[in-house]
């Protein structure tokens, strides 16, 4: 520990291999932090050095399976009874953001459900990335810090010079995300109109726009089967685009994902390391955002606006 910050980092276990790079970018140690596994898989968390009256950062993603948000429950309970002056959650794929309102009767809201969990644990500020529906921050009655992996993928896009570039978004929800790119670049914009026959899976899809001999770009906030995105590649491909390529911030890449996406029309497909992905694809490219999120812990602790990190 650097007795000379008032801030340790701290992280769980799924979520280390980011946190590292962070405390990196920080130039701070990774602070000491034992997670104890019983048999029957419950487990314990305990900070094996003192974080009283420091400010304690712990960086957790929440995706699948259920013990990474425990995980970063009981890293927060642990910390507030260790007398930590604040309590700051660094979530980069906040889970269960889906479930945002009541689409059904008689359904959970497992956003609110989880921001609740949060709060009751004792979190004083949340640091996120692409939520899934931006109300999400308002199920919150703390601050929340939304960053945006555009910060990482606009660089990269920029690089790639593409020309008659086309920006695309894989279902109408996803428009105003994929608008926002298209006017940053100055393109034109492409909607893929979809319906579902049930979770995670596309019945039919049609797009919305001229794709013949674009270079598409297919922007998107997660890929969970990769259904949708595969399938609005192909049909694009089929309707005379030159290349499709998608950008997403969250690599879910669940059950046939990465052989959809190696089978697809897809160039490839660069997410950014919100999610550790071990799976082989060779048209899966992650660019990290560990400099985003140790810059806005930087400036959290030293009380400085977030807001000019946003390139859109």
């Amino acid at each position: 520990m650097n007795p000379n910050k008032n801030y340790m980092v701290f992280s769980g276990t799924a979520t280390k291999y980011l946190a590292e790079k962070i405390c990196q970018s920080l130039g701070c140690p990774l602070g000491e932090l034992q997670i104890t596994k019983f048999s029957d898989g419950e487990f314990a968390v305990s900070y094996e050095e003192s974080i009283r009256g420091r400010d304690i950062f712990l960086v957790q993603s929440t995706f699948p399976n259920s013990d990474n948000l425990m995980e970063l429950l009981l890293m927060m309970d642990a910390a507030k009874r260790a007398s930590a002056r604040t309590i700051n959650a660094v979530i980069p794929y906040f889970g269960w953001a889906r479930q945002d309102r009541k689409d059904k009767p008689r359904v959970s809201i497992g956003a609110k459900l989880v921001a609740d969990l949060l709060s009751v644990a004792g979190v004083d500020r949340v640091i996120t990335m692409d939520l899934h529906a931006d109300q999400i921050q308002g199920f919150f009655n703390v601050p929340v810090d939304h960053l945006y992996a555009s910060n990482v993928i606009l660089p990269y896009l920029r690089s790639l010079q593409l020309e008659d570039l086309v920006i695309a978004s894989p279902d109408v929800g996803g428009s105003k995300r994929a608008n926002t790119y298209a006017k940053y670049l100055g393109c034109p914009l492409v909607l893929c109109n979809k319906t579902r026959a049930r979770a995670n899976v596309v019945a039919t899809m049609q797009i919305i726009g001229d794709v013949e001999g674009k270079n598409v770009v297919i922007i998107d906030d997660m890929v969970d089967t990769a259904g949708t995105i595969t399938k609005a590649a192909d049909i694009m491909k089929a309707a005379g685009a030159k290349t499709v390529r998608a950008c997403a911030s969250h690599c879910v890449m669940s059950g046939p994902a990465s052989e959809r996406v190696q089978d697809s029309a897809l160039e490839e497909i660069v997410f950014t390391d919100s999610i550790p992905y071990s799976q082989r694809c060779a048209k899966v490219k992650q660019i990290s955002v560990a400099d985003l999120f140790a810059e806005t812990i930087r400036r959290v602790i030293n009380n400085e606006s977030i807001s000019d990190q946003y390139i859109i």
